[in-house]
């Protein structure tokens, strides 16, 4: 019994005999134990046709997986209809290393097919959605880039936090990152928009915070499979320098960085927190391990 599969279906540059595009459903375990392939015409892409594969596969693995992860958002609504009637949960998310490397090596297999479509293909590429601009009312009283040591952020962790989200992988330690470390952040003071900011943020699940230069500058919050919000936009130079010491930190800290959510400046309660990795970084650990 595999306790998780990673799962993609979605068109491939290939067609059949009848020059249909085709698809290509992918399953796979983190550890690549257990794989299952299909290819199917775009006319009979449908949940039933899912359906029919996931019971093959769960025949061929020996059982169900508790849950099944998906990074490809129109992927998720079609395999949500196809698990109706099987055991089996769908949880939408960024992190599939395992079949984001296969989707690439047989990226390199395609060319070598007869049946192959010499078009531009990124096998992981998403539709990116142009950023939101976040409701200004949630945003609070005022926000500012801030940093804290490893100790300090392994000790806010501790405190009693009504809403927030700690990956136990995002942990510092078990990143290797030295206790002396300025773990870089943002730092929202809510006021009375304080919990409704935080029950939003969590309602839209945090991926990663981003500095975008320009003119004006802007802090990008990127959520769910490929959402992207605009927290804020700023012209102050003061600010724009306190946004590239953020990003320069994260990529000190490979990537590592966090979102606190406080009622005031007193340091003394929280409502939020959220510990993240930029994607960018998680590639580059990955591949140097």
């Amino acid at each position: 019994m595999h306790r998780s599969w990673q799962l993609d279906f979605y068109r491939r540059p290939l067609q059949d005999p009848s020059g249909s595009p085709l698809w290509e459903l992918l399953i796979c375990d983190p550890q690549m134990t257990f794989t299952y392939g299909e290819f199917c015409p775009q006319r009979e892409v449908s949940a039933p046709w899912v359906r029919k594969q996931l019971q093959i596969a769960g025949d061929r693995a020996g059982g169900w997986p508790s849950y099944i992860e998906i990074f490809r958002p129109q992927t998720v609504s079609l395999v949500e209809v196809a698990c109706r009637e099987l055991p089996i949960e769908v949880r939408p998310t960024r992190e599939v290393p395992t079949l984001k490397q296969w989707l690439r090596e047989r990226a390199v297999w395609y060319p070598t097919l007869t049946n192959y479509v010499p078009d531009a293909y990124d096998p992981i590429a998403i539709d990116r959605p142009a950023p939101n601009p976040i409701a200004d009312y949630l945003m609070g009283e005022q926000w500012q880039f801030a940093a804290i040591g490893s100790n300090g952020l392994m000790r806010l962790e501790q405190e009693p936090i009504p809403i927030s989200s700690i990956p136990a992988d995002l942990n510092p330690v078990s990143l290797g990152l030295p206790s002396t470390l300025l773990i870089p952040g943002v730092i929202i003071n809510g006021g009375r928009q304080s919990m409704a900011l935080s029950q939003w943020l969590q309602s839209v699940q945090p991926v990663m915070l981003q500095y975008i230069a320009g003119a004006p500058h802007g802090l990008l919050l990127e959520a769910g499979l490929s959402d992207r919000w605009i927290l804020a936009t700023f012209e102050d130079s003061d600010v724009a320098g306190a946004a590239r010491t953020f990003t320069e930190r994260k990529q000190a800290a490979q990537g590592l960085h966090f979102l606190l959510v406080q009622p005031d400046e007193s340091g003394m309660t929280y409502t939020g927190l959220w510990l993240m990795r930029s994607t960018a970084s998680k590639q580059i650990a990955a591949v140097s391990t």
